[in-house]
């Protein structure tokens, strides 16, 4: 690999599909790398939209939620109790099973000061976790990437989402994306890739190379190694059972392969859309919610199999919650904080602060205040779970929670 990228400028094609065929060879190596499968793992899974935060996890016996939501409300009456307050929605029955086994923790009131409603910009600060608020910038998972995975290859980071997230962006960023496998592969015969530019597979920064040949010459050795050996993983891996049909489900069922196959990725990147929920939310929701429960525990299902729950951790969030009051059209509109969701198997599991004051005169606009910074909840999975030092990828020290 060190040869290979030294000699990418002038590389000759026998020598390009010699290191192909090399690397597609130690993916079956009984030898695992140091950073291949016995390394942490987090996934991110963002449910785009802004998800309705209440109506996921449900004040119970709370009569500022009934008065604010007189239909949407009703969803109280079959919650699924998790204690005295709070309760899951009815659809997330896969959620629920996951709590009582201690896999799943419960982080309420998430959220970051001054919040934004817009969909774009709120992402944004997700990703990149910039505490002083600037548009623009590397990703905090890009910052992860130059920090610790100087050297790795290219499959260090994978998103399912079709373009790369701007949590991936870097100094020399890692990553590659697509939507199918069956889009990021070569056709020997054209060498050219199908389905998907290289441009788009890689997140090799440009601005780290000599020349833009130099830069291209680069990113396409970066590509075809990883589509070789993204192929051949999947190709010596058995399909996993069990899973529901839909595209989470898809998604996490395709990393359980990748993680079950002995891919060197650390971190995976996943997206369910949907829940920007402005009319007839009850409905809707409900659906979105049992197909992400139903997927979770299929995939941890898989994950108990391999014997990777302790190896693995999952941060579920959306970029906002939704507002307090449902609107008029029976649905709800954007808000702010909301509850997220870390599961794995080296937690305790159990909710993770109260729910934030639901009073009209607490709130911010009609918005819930946060009290639990997202930073924080990075800090602790980079500092307990990565194994890296948060406060030089987030530029403070945010503390952490208790996981």
């Amino acid at each position: 690999g060190v040869i290979g990228g030294a000699l990418a400028s002038t590389i000759p094609s026998f020598l390009n599909q010699t290191l192909c065929r090399l690397e597609a060879a130690e993916v079956s190596s009984p030898l695992q790398r140091r950073h291949g499968k016995d390394t942490p793992i987090l996934i991110l899974l963002q449910l785009a939209g802004g998800n309705d935060g209440l109506n996921t996890v449900i004040p119970l016996e709370n009569d500022f939620y009934r008065n604010a939501r007189p239909q949407l409300g009703s969803v109280e009456k079959n919650a699924i109790k998790l204690n005295d307050d709070l309760g899951f929605h009815e659809s997330l029955t896969g959620f629920q099973s996951l709590y009582d086994e201690g896999l799943l923790s419960v982080l309420n009131g998430v959220g970051y000061p001054n919040p934004n409603r817009s969909h774009f910009r709120s992402t944004e600060i997700w990703h990149t976790a910039d505490s002083e608020g600037r548009k623009g910038g590397d990703g905090w998972v890009g910052r992860y990437f130059d920090n610790q995975c100087q050297g790795m290859p290219a499959e260090t980071g994978i998103s399912l989402t079709g373009t790369p997230p701007q949590a991936f962006q870097g100094p020399s960023p890692l990553g590659i994306t697509f939507r199918n496998p069956k889009q990021f592969r070569f056709d020997e015969d054209s060498e050219f890739m199908s389905g998907a530019s290289v441009g788009m597979a890689t997140g090799r920064s440009r601005q780290q190379e000599s020349s833009p040949l130099h830069f291209l010459e680069r990113t396409d050795l970066d590509a075809r190694v990883s589509s070789t050996h993204l192929h051949q993983t999947l190709k010596n891996t058995p399909a996993v059972r069990g899973f529901p049909r839909s595209k989470i489900s898809n998604d996490l069922a395709l990393i359980a392969r990748m993680i079950g196959g002995g891919m060197s990725t650390r971190i995976y990147y996943i997206s369910q859309g949907g829940f920007d929920t402005h009319a007839n939310q009850m409905y809707s929701h409900a659906r979105l919610l049992k197909e992400l429960g139903d997927a979770q525990k299929a995939f941890w299902a898989e994950m108990k199999r391999q014997g990777n729950t302790e190896r693995v951790q999952m941060l579920v969030f959306s970029e906002f919650g939704r507002r307090v009051a449902q609107n008029g059209s029976n649905g709800t509109d954007h808000g702010a904080a909301a509850p997220a969701f870390v599961l794995g198997g080296k937690q305790k599991g159990g909710i993770i602060g109260d729910l934030p004051s639901l009073d009209p005169k607490d709130l911010n606009r009609g918005d819930i205040k946060h009290h639990t910074d997202f930073r924080k909840v990075y800090a602790t999975l980079i500092d307990e779970h990565m194994n890296a030092n948060a406060r030089s990828l987030l530029g403070k020290s945010w503390g952490r929670i208790k996981l």
